[in-house]
C-alpha cells in the first residue's frame, strides 16, 4: 500500500487507542467491566454493539456467500422481514433479558433454573464460544497478508518469524490493550468510535465501486451466470447446494428461536441504562443492519463483474494467476483443501485492493481492522468473562473483592486470546466460516433457545427441562460437527472400508431429496471429500430437538409456577422505578400499537420512530409479496434474469444507499450525543454496589436481596395498598420507613 493509505490506516488507530486507554480510569466496580454500569443509551448501544457484531469475519463471510450465491437467495429472506421488525418491536427476549438485571445468560439460568444448571450452560457457552472464536485471528491474518500482500515469512536479527503468527499476535495485544484494563466500558467506546469510522468507510469505498462501474456492466456479467445459479432469480437457484431457500428458510427460525442465545456480544445485552433504551437500541440495530448488507453486496457483485467481464480480462487474469499461485505443487490434500477455502474468503478483498485507488484502499484496510479489533475484543471480553462468571464464581460461598474479581476476569480474558492465538495458527477449517458458525455455535444455541425463551415466558417451565434440551441439542450439535470436520479424512474412508452400502443408502435418499425437495439441493458428486448436510441444517434438527425436549419435560416435571415478576422486577418488585411497568399491559386487549411493540414508556420521538419501522417493514414485505406473486402469475417472469437484475440495480440498490446515506448522518450524530451522556453518568461516584457482581442467592440477584426480602414480608394488606395506588413507590417508601 502506499504511504498515504498507512497513514489513513495509523492516525485513526491511534485516536481509537488513546480513547481506550482513557476510559479505563472509570472502572470503578465489576459492573463497569461486565455491563459498562448499565448506563448506555440507544444510539451508543446500536452503533457500538452494530460494529461489535459485525467484525472482520463476518464482512469476509458475507463476500463469501455474496460471491458464491449473490442476492437471489436473499429474496426469500425477505419471509422473515416483518417477523424480524415485529420481534425487535416489541422487545422479544432482550426487553425482559435487561428487566433480569443480570451479567451473563448462565446468571439468568441460575435466577431460572439452579446454580448447577449455570456453571453447566456457562461452561457449554464458554466451550463453544472459545472454539467459535479460535478462528478469527486466523481470517483477520490472512485478510492482512493477502490485501497487503505479504510474504509468508520475515527475519528479525537473523531470526525468521512466521508473518501470519505475528500479525495475529500483534492485534490480540492491541485488542488486550483495550479490554483488560477497561473491560466492557471501553469496548463500548472504542466499538462506537470504529462504527462511526466503518459508516464513513463503507460509503466512500460504495461511492468509488459504483463510478468505476457502469450499469450495462453489471448487466451483462450477470447475464453470463450459468444455468440454476443466478445471482438475482430466485427461480433459478437449483444448483446453489450451501446458500439456498433453504438455507434461509432454517435461518428464520433461528431468528425466533436463536434470539440472544448466542453470547459473543453478551456484554451489550444488559448495557442500556434500563430496559426501555436497551430495547430502542436494538430497533435502531436492526434498522442500521441493511446498511451493512448493500454495501457489501456492492463491493461483492464489484469483483464478480471485474474478475469475469470481458472489459476486464487481462486485469482479472492477473488476479487469476496470484489467487492460483497460493496452492502449492508440494501441500498435501488436506493442506490444498485449507488453502482452497482461504481463497474463497479472500478473492473479494484480494480484488478490491487491484480496484480502488491510493487512499482508499488504505480506507477499506483501516475499515476492515477497526472490524477485526472491536470484534476481538467483544468477544475476549465475553468469553472470558463468562468462565469467570459462570464456571468460577457460583463454587464461591463468599463474595470476592471488586480488586480480585476484576483481577480473575481479566486473567481468564489473556487465557482466551492466548488459546485463540494457538488454535488459530494451527487449526485448518475446511468449510465456509458461516458453516463453521453454525455448527460450533449450535453446540450450546441447540438447547439454550429454549432454556431462554421458555425461562422468560412460560412459567412452568423447569430446571430439568432446561438440563435436558440443553445435553440433548448440544449433543446433537457436537456429533454434527465432528462428523463435517472429519468426513473426508476418517469417516468416509471408514465406512467405505466397512460397510460401502451404508454411503450407498445415504446417497439414494439424498438422490431422493434432490428429486423431491425443490427449495434445495445436497451435493453428492462430492461426497467423498464433503459431507453434504450443511452445518446450518445441522443446527435446525439440533435446535428442534432442544424444543421438544424442554416441552416434554417441562410438563411432566412441573410442580409449581415460578414467579416471573419478582424475576423481572415487575409489579411489588419494581422498587427503582426508572422505568415504567408494564406487567399489567399483558392483560389489555389486542391493539395495533401493542402489535408494534408501543407502551406507556414511549416518548413521542420513541412512536414516531417505532411506527416508521413498523411501516416500513411492511412496504418492504408488501413489496416482496407482489413480487412473488408477479412471479406466480407469469411465468416468464421466473426464467427472466434480467428482470431480477434490473429490479436490483434500479429499485433496490437506489433504495438501500438512501437508507445507508440517511442511516450515517443520523446514527453518528446520535451516537456522538450519547457517548457524552456516557461521560457524564461514570462521573456519578455512587452508581456502582459491590454486591452488584454477578452472583445469585435463592433465585435472587444479591444486589437485589434485600430489597426482595423486604418486598416479600409485606403482609395481605400491604401488597395489596400497593397495588392499589398509581404511585407505588411512595406507598412502598412508607412502608420500608415503618
Amino acid at each position: 500500500m502506499h504511504w498515504i493509505d498507512w497513514s489513513i490506516t495509523i492516525i485513526p488507530l491511534f485516536v481509537v487507542l488513546f480513547a481506550g486507554w482513557r476510559v479505563q480510569r472509570y472502572i470503578t466496580g465489576v459492573a463497569d467491566f461486565m455491563t459498562a454500569g448499565r448506563i448506555a443509551h440507544r444510539y451508543l448501544i446500536a452503533v457500538a454493539d452494530g460494529a461489535a457484531a459485525l467484525g472482520l469475519i463476518s464482512v469476509i463471510n458475507m463476500f463469501e456467500q455474496r460471491y458464491v450465491s449473490g442476492y437471489a437467495y436473499e429474496f426469500w429472506a425477505n419471509f422473515a422481514v416483518l417477523l424480524g421488525f415485529i420481534l425487535t418491536l416489541t422487545g422479544f427476549v432482550n426487553y425482559r433479558y435487561r428487566e433480569t438485571r443480570v451479567m451473563t445468560m448462565a446468571q439468568f439460568f441460575e435466577l431460572r433454573y439452579s446454580k448447577s444448571f449455570r456453571i453447566f450452560s456457562g461452561f457449554m457457552a464458554f466451550i463453544a464460544g472459545v472454539i467459535n472464536y479460535a478462528i478469527f485471528p486466523a481470517v483477520g491474518g490472512r485478510f492482512i497478508i493477502y490485501y497487503c500482500q505479504l510474504p509468508d515469512y520475515f527475519t528479525v536479527f537473523g531470526v525468521q518469524v512466521n508473518m501470519f503468527g505475528f500479525l495475529m499476535a500483534f492485534f490480540l495485544s492491541i485488542a488486550l490493550f483495550l479490554v483488560m484494563r477497561g473491560g466492557q466500558l471501553a469496548n463500548m467506546v472504542t466499538d462506537c468510535l470504529q462504527g462511526i469510522f466503518a459508516y464513513i468507510g463503507y460509503v466512500g469505498v460504495a461511492a468509488a465501486l459504483l463510478f468505476y462501474f457502469s450499469g450495462q456492466q453489471f448487466l451483462e456479467t450477470m447475464s453470463m451466470r450459468p444455468v440454476q445459479q443466478s445471482f438475482f432469480n430466485p427461480f433459478d437457484t437449483g444448483n446453489l447446494y450451501d446458500f439456498n431457500v433453504l438455507f434461509v428458510l432454517f435461518a428464520i427460525f433461528g431468528t425466533v428461536y436463536g434470539r440472544m442465545s448466542w453470547q459473543g456480544n453478551q456484554g451489550y445485552y444488559s448495557a442500556g441504562v434500563n430496559p426501555h433504551e436497551q430495547k430502542m437500541g436494538a430497533i435502531l440495530g436492526g434498522w442500521r443492519a441493511s446498511f451493512n448488507v448493500i454495501m457489501v453486496l456492492i463491493m461483492s457483485f464489484s469483483v464478480y463483474i471485474y474478475m469475469n467481464h470481458p472489459d476486464f480480462a487481462e486485469k482479472a487474469a492477473v488476479m487469476q494467476s496470484e489467487i492460483a499461485n497460493r496452492i502449492n505443487t508440494g501441500m498435501s490434500a488436506a493442506e490444498i483443501q485449507v488453502t482452497r477455502t482461504l481463497q474463497t474468503q479472500m478473492t473479494v478483498p484480494m480484488v478490491l485492493r487491484q480496484i480502488l485507488p491510493v487512499g482508499l484502499t488504505g480506507l477499506f484496510f483501516s475499515m476492515m481492522m477497526f472490524l477485526m479489533i472491536s470484534t476481538d475484543t467483544t468477544y475476549l471480553h465475553s468469553w472470558g468473562s463468562i468462565f469467570v462468571q459462570d464456571v468460577i464464581l457460583p463454587f464461591r460461598k463468599k463474595a470476592m473483592t471488586p480488586k480480585a474479581h476484576l483481577t480473575l476476569l481479566r486473567l481468564a480474558i489473556l487465557g482466551v486470546a492466548i488459546f485463540a492465538w494457538i488454535f488459530s495458527f494451527y487449526f485448518g477449517q475446511v468449510t465456509y466460516i458461516m458453516m463453521f458458525f453454525s455448527l460450533t455455535g449450535a453446540i450450546y444455541a441447540g438447547g439454550a433457545g429454549s432454556a431462554i425463551i421458555g425461562g422468560l415466558y412460560w412459567k412452568k417451565g423447569t430446571a430439568a427441562a432446561a438440563w435436558a434440551a440443553m445435553i440433548v441439542g448440544g449433543a446433537m450439535a457436537t456429533g454434527g460437527f465432528l462428523i463435517t470436520k472429519f468426513w473426508a479424512s476418517h469417516i468416509y474412508p471408514g465406512i467405505m472400508g466397512g460397510n460401502p452400502e451404508i454411503i450407498d443408502g445415504f446417497i439414494t435418499c439424498l438422490a431422493w431429496m434432490n428429486a423431491n425437495i425443490p427449495i434445495a439441493q445436497w451435493d453428492i458428486a462430492n461426497i467423498e471429500t464433503k459431507f453434504p448436510i450443511t452445518g446450518q441444517e445441522m443446527s435446525f434438527i439440533s435446535s428442534i430437538s432442544g424444543v421438544i425436549t424442554y416441552i416434554i419435560v417441562s410438563i411432566l416435571t412441573c410442580r409449581e409456577d415460578f414467579n416471573l415478576e419478582r424475576m423481572l422486577h415487575r409489579g411489588i418488585y419494581n422498587l427503582e422505578h426508572k422505568v415504567a411497568d408494564i406487567s399489567g399491559g399483558e392483560k389489555s386487549k389486542w391493539s395495533l400499537s401493542k402489535f408494534a411493540g408501543i407502551s406507556a414508556e414511549y416518548s413521542l420521538k420513541d412512536k414516531i420512530i417505532a411506527w416508521f419501522i413498523f411501516y416500513w417493514a411492511f412496504y418492504i414485505f408488501g413489496i416482496f409479496v407482489v413480487q412473488l406473486a408477479l412471479a406466480l402469475i407469469f411465468p416468464s417472469l421466473r426464467s427472466n434474469e434480467m428482470f431480477w437484475a434490473k429490479w436490483w440495480l434500479y429499485y433496490t440498490l437506489p433504495q438501500s444507499l438512501l437508507v445507508a446515506v440517511i442511516t450515517t448522518i443520523w446514527f453518528s450524530l446520535g451516537s456522538i450525543f450519547d457517548l457524552r451522556k456516557l461521560f457524564i453518568a461514570l462521573n456519578d461516584p455512587n452508581r456502582n454496589r459491590a454486591s452488584d457482581d454477578g452472583r445469585v442467592v435463592g433465585h435472587v440477584n444479591a444486589d437485589d436481596l434485600e430489597k426482595t426480602v423486604f418486598v416479600e414480608s409485606l403482609n395481605t394488606e400491604e401488597i395489596e395498598a400497593v397495588e392499589d395506588t398509581e404511585d407505588e413507590g411512595k406507598v412502598l417508601d412508607k412502608l420500608k420507613k415503618k
